[in-house]
């Protein structure tokens, strides 16, 4: 099973290589969508689509209730706030989870309070990020698999197994490091 992944793995284009197709020297202003139903993210420079590559996810089904926060993936729009480039999941992208947006539908689901609230857009104002372990979790973003990079990236299907994040192989982690920058905007669909 895993040499077909790595056959698979082998057609694969990389950034470089398709910029140069497109006519590009750069992402000039870089964009992420996250199609949850798909395993699927999206890169985008403008509207312009670059490629996509696959991703997993968190492990739950994809209609969980608000009341059960994670391992799931959220929808909405965010964007990225730090970059960690020594992280255990090789590199990380992290987004501002849970935004203003996340903690007012839990403020109005009474799931926390105006208090908690207050804290997470304090922080995110503060931050660009939550520094605190909250109701939602604690860091949420996109990431590589780390040591076992060479399993997961070769499996010819999705395994969804991170605790809400978004998870690419090391090598496509690596590639988006060069375009990706705080404050990029990720959006994350069913």
């Amino acid at each position: 099973m895993i040499a077909y992944g790595i056959i698979l793995n082998a057609r694969e284009s990389n950034l470089s290589q398709i910029l140069i197709e497109k006519g590009k020297n750069n992402i000039v202003n870089p964009r992420i969508l996250i199609e949850k139903s798909r395993n699927s993210l999206l890169l985008y420079d403008s509207d312009d689509l670059i490629k996509s590559y696959k991703a997993s996810l968190g492990n739950r089904p994809y209609n969980q209730k608000l009341t059960d926060v994670r391992p799931f993936t959220p929808i909405g729009k965010y964007k990225i706030c730090s970059i960690d480039s020594s992280s255990k999941y090789h590199k990380m992208f992290r987004i501002n989870y849970p935004n203003e947006h996340d903690a007012a539908d839990a403020v109005k689901n009474g799931l926390i309070s105006k208090s908690e609230y207050n804290g997470i857009v304090n922080e995110n104002l503060k931050y660009g990020c939550t520094v605190s372990e909250n109701y939602f979790g604690s860091e949420l973003g996109i990431h590589g698999i780390g040591e076992y990079d060479f399993i997961f990236r070769n499996l010819p299907f999705v395994f969804n197994w991170t605790n809400g994040s978004i998870a690419l192989s090391n090598k496509s982690i690596d590639e988006l490091y060069s375009y990706i920058k705080i404050g990029t905007p990720v959006e994350i669909i069913e």
